[in-house]
């Protein structure tokens, strides 16, 4: 065979694959397809990954999808088991028709015959969303050093990578990662178990830090940024798991004693005060959008063998100086748990200023194990809250973050099969409508069938972390750890 016949058979089998069967004489359908993930109805980025999809409740010999939009024309997809759209197209139309929709025709063929649903939108909302995520994955049992890491994803596309594993550091759990306003060059990272310590990475420069003190309860834990990128709130939480032995309920761990501190990352001092070093049980501290206010959960202690039902939290408030790092006197109450008989955990605040989200259960703090945990919204000018019924679900909602423009947040949820811990995006505009929840995309639709991990503390990045995995190695294997000083003001 010469060149050129190889060029033709190239360029026939090419047509070939890129040929799709004509849809036939159609049986209309009057109901949208069931497809999975439920991508129906969504509001999205002009950015996402392609929203690639499948459906589950019928056999089907062919599968035939046409996006189209009011600009850029339509995308067609045809196959017999999975639709995946190519990415350039995909974005390319989801780009030109920001603002608006586009519409998803769906049609099945079986057994020679084509049945055709009814069209459904997805909006492009002209808001940007930040470039990635960074979250945990874990297998969902008990055991903290099961294989696990932090990995970084691209809301683009399908590209995740690892950011730290720990099989790096044998015999250790990486957790609690937190990032200032979702800038990568701010990170903080806590190692648990046979080299505990906490690495801060400001800017590139890397060092490992030993947060526990002679005054403190713990080594520092649930970090958040000052959006000055100079401080750090930390909670001490000294904490017990338990196991129920009451059906439908698993896994209990909670505070058996706990205080919230403010790091100075340039003084390397570990501040705290009166009005927040008390018996209560004081955990989840979070900066407000101006970073003059300290968020935190506080709970009348308890005895957690006999009365762990009476643990309830309520979201409290204490004044923050950044200039000179000090508190105010005074705690007020934003959510009261005795007036709600509920608890409040991982308040999140928007950074346009005008939000706390955060989770709502029956008690303790550890929502992840309530299925009855869903999230709620406050509204900081008129200290108004409600539960956020476009996204709640009859399962686990508990984690959540939200983009540096406030126009997106992700949470995490069990509804999928009340097991496995799955990241959602949801959209909020300027008017605080909230849009449909939809999962995380995936390249192949059937990924969360047999991925054997969890979700975990989802946070939004702007850009790629870089991390120095052998630096990372070194500095953590090497005890040498640099000791923060504890000073009340």
């Amino acid at each position: 065979m010469n060149k050129y016949s190889s060029y033709i058979l190239i360029f026939l089998l090419t047509l070939l694959v890129g040929c799709n069967e004509s849809v036939k004489s159609p049986k209309l359908i009057d109901t949208f397809p069931a497809i999975y993930p439920d991508y129906t109805f969504v509001t999205v980025p002009a950015s996402i990954a392609p929203l690639n999809f499948t459906i589950k409740s019928v056999k089907y010999d062919v599968i035939d999808v046409v996006v189209t939009g009011k600009v850029n024309g339509t995308l067609h997809v045809q196959s017999d088991e999975i639709i995946q759209f190519p990415e350039k197209k995909w974005h390319n139309l989801l780009e030109s028709n920001k603002g608006s929709d586009i519409q998803v025709l769906v049609s099945l063929k079986s057994d020679g015959v084509w049945k055709q649903y009814k069209t459904f939108p997805v909006h492009i909302s002209p808001n940007p969303i930040d470039y990635g995520l960074v979250y945990r994955m874990i297998a969902p049992g008990y055991e903290v050093y099961s294989k696990m890491g932090i990995y970084q994803r691209n809301l683009s596309d399908f590209d995740q990578k690892p950011i730290v594993e720990n099989t790096l550091i044998p015999g250790s759990c990486v957790n609690c990662h937190a990032f200032s306003k979702n800038n990568p060059s701010f990170m903080s990272l806590h190692v648990r178990g046979t080299h505990g310590a906490t690495m801060l990475q400001v800017n590139g420069k890397m060092q490992m830090l030993n947060t526990k003190t002679d005054s403190t309860i713990s080594s520092c834990v649930y970090p958040y940024w000052h959006p000055s990128g100079k401080y750090i709130a930390y909670s001490t939480n000294k904490t017990k798991q338990a196991f129920h032995v009451v059906r439908n309920e698993r896994v209990e761990v909670f505070d058996e004693a706990s205080d919230v501190v403010v790091y100075d990352v340039n003084s390397n001092q570990l501040l705290t005060c009166d009005a927040l070093k008390t018996s209560a049980f004081e955990t989840f501290p979070v900066f407000s959008a101006d970073g003059r206010a300290l968020y935190f959960c506080s709970s009348k202690p308890y005895d957690i063998q006999s009365d762990y039902k009476k643990i309830k939290y309520s979201l409290c408030k204490i004044d923050f100086n950044p200039d000179n790092g000090t508190f105010g006197t005074k705690v007020d109450t934003l959510v009261s748990s005795s007036k709600l008989n509920k608890s409040v955990s991982f308040p999140r605040p928007s950074f346009d200023g005008k939000y706390i989200m955060f989770t709502l259960s029956d008690y303790g703090n550890f929502s992840i194990w309530h299925r009855e945990a869903d999230l709620y919204l406050l509204t900081l000018s008129t200290g108004a809250f409600r539960p956020i019924s476009e996204v709640n679900s009859a399962d686990t909602e508990s984690f959540h973050d939200w983009t540096t423009n406030s126009r997106w947040f992700v949470f995490s949820s069990r509804r999928g099969d009340g097991l496995y811990t799955r990241l959602y995006l949801a959209s909020m505009d300027e008017n605080g409508k909230i849009g449909k929840p939809f999962l995380l995309p995936q390249k192949d639709p059937r990924f969360y069938d047999v991925s054997l991990f969890s979700y975990n503390v989802p946070e939004f990045i702007t850009a790629p972390v870089k991390v120095d995995v052998s630096e990372f190695e070194r500095k953590a294997v090497s005890e040498e750890r640099k000791q923060m000083v504890y000073t009340k003001k």
